[in-house]
């Protein structure tokens, strides 16, 4: 029984021992960084997390990109895209501007700008815009079409007070001429 009080401490310390977790990696730290691996293209990484959602992660992704690349359209762009996604409207401007002016913009990048534009009430620009990138899309995309169509309606609609309502009456006046009254 002497024997059996002494030999539990060590059986209770083997078995602690045969639990523990060095057979297994350590998860509390990052994996080693191999030297001779390529790095992924930050765009790429970028524009699967947009598809994915996720514009802030995107954003980091795509400054990244920026930093390694430089500030190309592309990069402007793609940070712009970022930036409206998280409802930046100003930056995404901003960026959406400077990538208008870096070099031969794609239909994408003026469409962008155009949806900017009008959530922030600048519905003329806007539309010049969104005719701009239907006419280098030849027509081809719907959602373009779509966002031209919204800022053309927008454009067109006046605004409209109830409290200033009135009620019109159209009073024939002769065979062929016709006035119109207001109903008092």
């Amino acid at each position: 029984m002497a024997l059996a009080r002494a030999a539990w401490p060590v059986l209770f310390i083997l078995s602690l021992a045969a639990c523990s977790e060095t057979s297994r990696p350590d998860r509390t730290f990052a994996p080693p960084v191999d030297p001779r691996g390529r790095s992924v293209d930050g765009m790429l990484v970028g524009h699967r997390l947009m598809q994915a959602g996720e514009a802030e992660l995107a954003l980091e992704a795509f400054q990244r990109a920026a930093a390694e690349q430089g500030l190309t359209a592309e990069t402007l762009s793609a940070m712009g895209t970022a930036n409206l996604g998280l409802g930046r409207l100003n930056q995404a401007e901003n960026l959406l501007r400077r990538a208008t002016e870096a070099g031969d913009a794609w239909p994408e990048v003026w469409n962008n700008l155009g949806v900017v534009l009008m959530e922030r009430g600048k519905t003329a620009e806007a539309a010049q815009l969104l005719r701009k990138a239907y006419a280098l899309d030849n027509g081809e995309s719907d959602a373009i079409r779509d966002n031209l169509r919204l800022a053309l309606d927008k454009l067109e609609k006046t605004a409209y007070d109830p409290r200033q309502q009135q009620d019109y009456k159209l009073v024939r006046r002769g065979s062929s001429d016709y006035l119109i009254r207001r109903v008092p």
